[in-house]
């Protein structure tokens, strides 16, 4: 059975250089610290590969495993036992999925349309738009990710 799964990609300030980061939230609060990595210029690698994977409903790469558990070295979570077994479960889906990613992201850089296209054309577009503290949010298995401002505290008079 698979868990909701809430992804939130950021930007950081690398000493000057970008850099993308991503933190995940599974059912019912179990936080998987995610990956940090240098941009690209378009679209980050692990962002490009949720949205193919979620717009071509492929539910066994990366992302989809991470919703039924996996516990990936990558993470900064503990591997468990349940964890493993779901990544050797599934491993030939797992590499089919980075397969698939490639493909699709070599079909939209190309500017062919593709199955996913829109898709990736929307993320890459609120992608760019990020500013600040925003995070591009997704929640998994949809495509559609939306961009989610810090929420600040409204000071209150001291009476």
């Amino acid at each position: 059975m698979r868990s909701s799964l809430r992804v939130e990609f950021s930007k950081l300030d690398n000493h000057g250089r970008g850099a993308c980061r991503w933190d995940a939230v599974r059912s019912p609060r179990t936080r998987i610290p995610g990956t940090t990595m240098a941009l690209t210029k378009d679209i980050p690698h692990d962002v490009a590969q949720y949205v193919i994977e979620a717009a071509t409903a492929y539910p066994d790469g990366f992302w989809g495993l991470l919703s039924l558990g996996a516990t990936f070295k990558s993470t900064g979570r503990k591997r468990t036992k349940p964890g493993r077994a779901v990544i050797a479960a599934h491993r030939p889906q797992l590499a089919r999925a980075e397969e698939l990613a490639g493909l699709h992201m070599a079909l939209w850089r190309a500017r062919r349309p593709g199955p996913v296209t829109d898709a990736l054309d929307q993320a890459a577009a609120q992608w760019q738009a990020l500013a600040g503290a925003e995070r591009l949010v997704f929640d998994w298995p949809s495509a559609g990710g939306r961009i989610e401002r810090p929420v600040h505290p409204v000071p209150t008079a001291a009476p």
